[in-house]
């Protein structure tokens, strides 16, 4: 709570410094006592007292040979005050806590890809090192996700580099699309194929929306090679589970298919003519959130270390 003087000399608001010595005073029963308990001189409570008295519009304590007693105002207002003041020191323990990251609440944004195969792993390191602190996530395209930061409905997006004037992006991640099959395919008893060779095999191919399509369209598009056949699906997943059953090939994230190529149900294959097919996964901010600090700062800080 504040204090503002106004241009007729009006209080408006209540200063903490107020409160406390009001409490002090009342529990003392001496403005003197309480001043010395509080490391102020007595004129200086004393003006604090009548400003508070002014601000409430009421007498808050009545001077007796024995000392400050409460009015039946000021003994009215005792409680209310001790909840502001608890509320008061509260506030400023979780501000602390937010500005060293050690409770508060992150609140993420992130494309499909990230929250499935990157974020988990980031999450894992970050709610160890930072137990008390409440990470919630939301999900949609980049473009969603670019708009949820845009909107302050979270601190941080994850997603594909998206410009945008009031953003700031920070590069994390570069991901690789790397070519597929099922253990049994033929193209396992190869070194490595042409994109030729891809285009005659039905090319799975997921999220028609995603950027990971717009690289792999333009990548055979620049190497003058033609896709013949195409499986359309709407994820990564179920992408995944296609090319596993030897119903076609698939160029995928890396870290989507690390699982499958470690547990030897999808096989690695290299492509000699293909050209570099890469995206860059980038933070977003606003670029008026200011520097980053507490939990958003040890957030972005784990993301700059794991890149």
């Amino acid at each position: 709570m504040a204090i503002d003087e106004s241009s007729n000399g009006k209080a408006r608001g209540i200063q903490l410094v107020q409160v406390e010595g009001f409490l002090e005073v009342a529990r003392r029963g001496s403005v003197s006592r309480a001043a010395e308990a509080l490391f102020v001189t007595q004129p200086t409570l004393t003006a604090r007292l009548h400003s508070l008295e002014r601000e409430l519009g009421a007498a808050l304590f009545v001077r007796t040979p024995h000392g400050m007693r409460l009015t039946d105002a000021g003994r009215a207002w005792v409680p209310y005050a001790e909840r502001a003041l608890r509320a008061l020191v509260d506030g400023r323990d979780v501000l602390e806590q937010v500005k060293s990251a050690s409770a508060g609440h992150l609140m993420i944004g992130a494309a499909p890809a990230v929250s499935t195969y990157i974020l988990p792993g980031l999450l894992e390191k970050f709610v160890a090192a930072h137990p008390r602190v409440e990470v919630s996530v939301r999900t949609g395209h980049s473009e969603d996700v670019v708009d949820l930061v845009l909107r302050d409905e979270v601190q941080i997006g994850l997603g594909r580099a998206i410009r945008h004037p009031d953003l700031e992006l920070r590069p994390f991640h570069t991901e690789e699309l790397v070519l597929v099959c099922a253990p049994d395919h033929s193209f396992t008893k190869r070194r490595s194929v042409a994109m030729e060779d891809v285009a005659n095999e039905k090319l799975i191919m997921f999220d028609l929306t995603s950027s990971y399509y717009e690289i792999t369209q333009a990548a055979f598009l620049s190497a003058g090679v033609k896709l013949r056949g195409l499986m359309e699906l709407d994820s990564i997943e179920a992408a995944k589970k296609m090319v596993e059953r030897g119903l076609g090939v698939a160029l995928l994230p890396r870290t989507a298919v690390a699982r499958e190529v470690e547990g030897k149900t999808l096989r690695l294959v290299r492509m000699k003519d293909a050209p570099p097919m890469y995206q860059s996964i980038v933070a977003y901010r606003r670029t008026d959130a200011g520097k980053p600090a507490g939990i958003v700062g040890a957030f972005l800080t784990l993301l700059t270390a794991t890149g």
